[in-house]
This record gives structure tokens, C-alpha cells and sequence, in this order.
């Protein structure tokens, strides 16, 4: 009962996400959408000939279909106690039986869309969180050069790294990993003719108009003020605040009592370190350890935002020397953005045989190879810290560099007629 019942589910899904909505809204208006534009019935090429309203409509009704035929299999889920149901395989299976009846309908004699607005109405009741993540890449991509199939391509592609992120993704158990590389490759199939065209430069944009214009503005010096304000306090205001508090802490005599002192980190006048400092030195990079990894990938999100809506601009008339600068700016910061991470991650390495070689040294100050061995695996510490510091200051000048070009970005323009 289980077995049928599932066959039952999948074979709705499909039929519902062969429902053609594109061309019947087509039709409706009098057209056919197969002779029109590129021949698709997706919501792009909808949009492309009967106008952006037309468009959105379709890429809305599309995305339903795909949410509605998981939630119909999730709402069955609860009646059976099957593995196939308990462990989401018919759920999934009702996302994917959906997108293919999308790409492939049988109302049309298999000639159906690409799949992505379908795709992404299963994604985001399968897998909310990377499906943000994926669509705030298309909204900019979108925003950024103008064309839809790129964007689409790249935010399914940024949708499966993201839930591919994880070990426990790659359970061959896993239905919903099954369905991102399913998906995705098919996705990737169906832009075949779109790839060739981007390659060959002959690919067709979005109309551009106003909203789109400011709002790539906006983006771009939103990005780039989160990112220099983010940097600038983090690394003058937030870092020196908490080395210095914890370090005072860990001289001062009346000490609190969630921070008592072992006896090697006693102040000892002929020891070649500052011990108590020394403890509060150690409190502080121990705390601050795990801010790196947002602190990196906010900067690499904000200048993928930065970097992509400069890149738009390239082509303009006016000013366009100054928006290749722009450009070799924000890319300069970006590579030190990318140095800078794998320098900190060899500086975090580096701290733990700092520290046990500290504290050798500490439970026996007189032995003189213990000290070498200390001064030594502080020095190794500090020159690659440097090199860290180097890099962020890098970054750091690149985006202010970078925020003060934003003052003079292209004017909006009316679309042309």
C-alpha cells in the first residue's frame, strides 16, 4: 500500500508540474509562446515578450507548482509508515517528478521550460537556508550583468555547495543530496544553448530600466560600507578592546573570580615574559578565534557583491576608465581578502605550540633550551601574524579606496525606447 501510494504521489507531482502556465498565459493573450523570442515557455522568455508583469506571474505560478507537489507529499507523509515516506525519499522524489514534468510536459508533447522557477519552489520547502543563500546570488547576478540564464546557472550551482557544504550531506541516504545534483546538472543541461551563447557573446539581457539601475547602486554601496565599517572596527576598535581589557586583567592584583591565576602565570621579575600579561594575551586570542571565520566570510560576501556590481559598469560610456579602476581595486581586495584567510588560518595553527611551549617554559623558567624554545615559537607566531595584519591593512586601504570612488557611480538612465 506504501509502494502504490508513492507511485500514486509522483506521478501527481508530475502532472501537476507539467502544467504549463507560461504558454497558457501566452495563449491567452493570443500568442504562441513557441514562436516567439527564444520558443520557451519559462517565465524569462514570457517576461521577454509580453512584458515584465507577464513574467513575474508565471515565474510565480511555476514555483508554486514545484512547493505545492512537495507539500502535497509532505501532507501524505504522516499516513504511512513506510521508509520511503518516514526518510523524505517520496517527498524528494515528488520535488523532482515535478521539475521534470516542468522540463519535459506531456501536455506539450515534451517541450517544456528549463526548470529553474519550479526548481526553486521545491528548493524552498526541501531546503529553505540554501535556497536563500542561492537566491540573494541571483537577485545580484540578476541585478549586475542582466542575464537571466547566468544567473540561474550559478545560483543553482551556489545552492548545491551550499547544502554540500557538510559531511552529513554526503550520506548516500540522503534524498535531498540526491535531488541537488540531479537537479542542478539537469538545470546546467537545459542552459546548454544559453552557455554557448555567454561564451560566444551573443546571449540575450534583460531590458535595462531605473529600479534595476539604482538598485544595483544601492548594492553596491551598501557592500562596500558594511564592508570597510565591519573591518575598520573589528580591527582597530573590537580586537585592540579585547587584548587590552584582558591583558590589564591579567596584571592587575585584584583579579575576579572567573579568572583566578595559576601559579606559572605568577609575576616573576627575572622571567624573560610578562606571565600574568601573558595569560590575558592567551584569554583574549581565545576568544576572538572564532570571529575570524564570519569575519572572512562576510568580507568574501560583500566583495562578491562589490565586485559584481562594479562589473556592471564597465561597459558605460561615461567614465568607464574609472570604472575599470574601480574594478582593479576591488579585486585587489578581494585577493587579500583570500591571502588573508589562509594566513590566518596558519596563525591559529601556529598559537598552539606557541602556548605549550610558553608554558614549558613557565613551569621551568631556569631551563635555558625551553626558553630558546619559546622565543623561538614566538617569533615563528609573530612573523606570520604579521603577515596576516599586513594583508587586512592591505584590504583595508583597497576598500577605502574603493568607498571613495563610490562617491561618483554611473547616473540612472531612462530606458531607451
Amino acid at each position: 500500500m506504501d509502494l502504490l501510494a508513492a507511485i500514486l504521489t509522483l506521478i501527481a507531482a508530475y502532472l501537476i508540474g507539467a502544467i504549463p502556465f507560461g504558454f497558457l498565459v501566452a495563449r491567452m493573450r493570443g500568442i504562441d509562446i513557441f514562436a516567439q523570442g527564444s520558443g520557451n515557455i519559462g517565465a524569462t522568455n514570457v517576461g521577454r515578450v509580453l512584458g515584465r508583469k507577464f513574467g513575474f506571474i508565471v515565474f510565480a505560478l511555476d514555483c508554486a507548482k514545484g512547493a505545492g507537489a512537495v507539500g502535497m507529499a509532505q501532507a501524505l507523509q504522516s499516513h504511512f509508515d513506510g521508509e520511503l515516506w518516514s526518510h523524505r525519499w517520496v517527498a524528494v522524489g515528488a520535488g523532482l517528478a515535478a521539475f521534470l514534468g516542468h522540463c519535459f510536459p506531456v501536455y506539450l508533447r515534451f517541450r517544456g521550460g528549463k526548470g529553474v522557477a519550479t526548481g526553486a519552489g521545491v528548493v524552498a520547502v526541501l531546503l529553505p537556508i540554501p535556497m536563500l543563500a542561492a537566491f540573494a546570488i541571483w537577485g545580484i547576478l540578476l541585478c549586475a550583468f542582466r542575464y537571466m540564464s547566468l544567473a540561474s546557472i550559478i545560483s543553482v550551482l551556489v545552492l548545491c555547495a551550499a547544502h554540500l557544504r557538510t559531511p552529513a550531506a554526503w550520506d548516500l541516504s540522503n534524498p535531498r543530496s540526491w535531488f541537488c545534483v540531479v537537479a542542478g546538472l539537469l538545470v546546467v543541461l537545459r542552459h546548454r544553448g544559453n552557455i554557448k551563447r555567454l561564451i560566444a557573446g551573443t546571449e540575450n539581457q534583460l531590458k535595462d530600466h531605473l529600479l534595476m539601475q539604482q538598485f544595483n547602486k544601492s548594492l553596491h554601496l551598501l557592500a562596500l560600507g558594511l564592508w570597510f565599517g565591519m573591518s575598520v572596527f573589528f580591527t582597530f576598535v573590537a580586537a585592540p578592546s579585547l587584548f587590552s581589557t584582558l591583558e590589564k586583567l591579567g596584571e592587575s592584583k585584584k583579579r575576579e573570580s572567573w579568572f583566578p591565576r595559576p601559579m606559572i602565570y605568577n609575576d616573576i621579575k627575572d622571567l624573560a615574559v610578562n606571565a600574568p600579561k601573558e595569560q590575558g594575551t592567551r584569554a583574549a586570542g581565545y576568544a576572538v578565534g572564532p570571529i575570524f571565520l564570519w569575519y572572512f566570510a562576510i568580507q568574501g560576501a560583500c566583495g562578491f557583491i562589490a565586485l559584481a556590481t562594479a562589473m556592471s559598469w564597465m561597459k558605460a560610456g561615461d567614465g568607464s576608465r574609472l570604472h575599470r579602476w574601480r574594478v582593479n581595486v576591488i579585486i585587489a581586495a578581494v585577493t587579500l581578502v583570500l591571502i588573508g584567510w589562509p594566513l590566518q588560518r596558519h596563525v591559529s595553527e601556529l598559537r598552539l605550540p606557541r602556548n605549550a611551549n610558553m608554558e614549558r617554559y613557565l613551569a621551568s623558567p631556569a631551563d635555558e633550551e625551553r626558553e630558546t624554545e619559546m622565543r623561538a615559537a614566538r617569533a615563528e607566531f609573530g612573523m606570520w601574524h604579521g603577515f596576516s595584519l599586513l594583508a587586512n591593512f592591505g584590504a583595508i586601504a583597497c576598500v577605502a579606496v574603493a568607498m571613495a570612488m563610490a562617491g561618483n557611480v554611473p547616473a540612472n538612465k531612462p530606458n531607451p525606447v
